[in-house]
């Protein structure tokens, strides 16, 4: 289950209305138009693992898909369960409860964050594998290795000495030591998601970046809040989502794959 640190991180709310306004956000706007383009048509089985209090698991099923959440803080699964037509249980993503080939989509935004060792995020692509029918897709979110280099000039955090350490160790090891920032988590180089996937057992479709380098834009709050501004925001970056030269840049990318036997 969870790192001690990281189960206190999100009881204390470290991701309560993250995703409300600015680069937040963006993320979500982003990751909302990113499922929409993949996931199989309405109405399919989604395993939102990792899926905290329903946030994306709410529009999902107001959308007409059936989604069942898995998460390991029990909060969150209180709070998942409690969403009109949302089901939720605790679970690990490395052993999910759910039979083979019994789902359409699997949802994997928040373990790969969170699993600091490589054969663990192996062992949750694997997991996603299994319970996948023919037919259907994972999409896995994952933090940009150089998202906390950016972070502390963006937001002046390079100020601090403890932080500049925290940045060293994660562009050297990938591994984001916590404390008063953030939590426990691994930050992925771009190159290192489809090969996991791979590794488990699946054939990778495409990796894309969810905010690009637009989450350090100075003006991204006037632009979100315009709203032809912020649609024409997504509608190019839907045309440069893909191009691996601005894949580094963003503080999140999300790697599709399914099964070999669909390739």
């Amino acid at each position: 289950m969870l790192r001690p640190d990281v189960l206190d991180y999100y009881n204390r709310g470290g991701e309560h209305g993250r995703l409300t306004a600015g680069t937040g956000l963006l993320e979500y706007l982003r990751t909302w138009d990113i499922l929409e383009r993949t996931l199989p048509a309405t109405p399919c089985d989604i395993l939102d693992v990792g899926g905290a209090t329903g946030v994306y698991a709410a529009p999902l099923t107001a959308a007409g898909h059936r989604v069942h959440v898995i998460d390991p803080v029990p909060s969150h699964v209180d709070a998942a369960g409690r969403l009109p037509g949302v089901t939720a249980t605790l679970g690990d993503a490395r052993a999910l409860d759910v039979p083979d080939a019994s789902v359409d989509a699997v949802l994997l935004f928040g373990p790969l964050y969170h699993l600091t060792e490589r054969a663990d995020r192996v062992r949750a692509w694997a997991e996603a594998r299994r319970v996948l029918r023919p037919g259907g897709v994972v999409l896995g979110a994952t933090i940009g290795r150089f998202a906390s280099l950016f972070d502390g000039f963006v937001k002046g955090y390079a100020a601090d000495p403890f932080f500049v350490g925290l940045v060293r160790d994660v562009l050297t090891t990938g591994v984001h030591g916590g404390g008063p920032y953030f939590t426990t988590a691994y930050f992925h180089h771009p190159d290192e998601p489809p090969a996991e996937a791979r590794d488990a057992g699946l054939a990778v479709r495409r990796v894309v970046c969810v905010e690009s380098a637009l989450w350090m834009a100075g003006r991204l709050r006037e632009v979100l809040e315009d709203a032809d501004q912020r649609g024409l925001m997504l509608e190019l970056l839907r045309e440069v989502e893909g191009d691996p030269s601005m894949l580094g840049t963003s503080s999140h990318l999300i790697t599709v794959a399914g099964l070999l036997t669909d390739s």
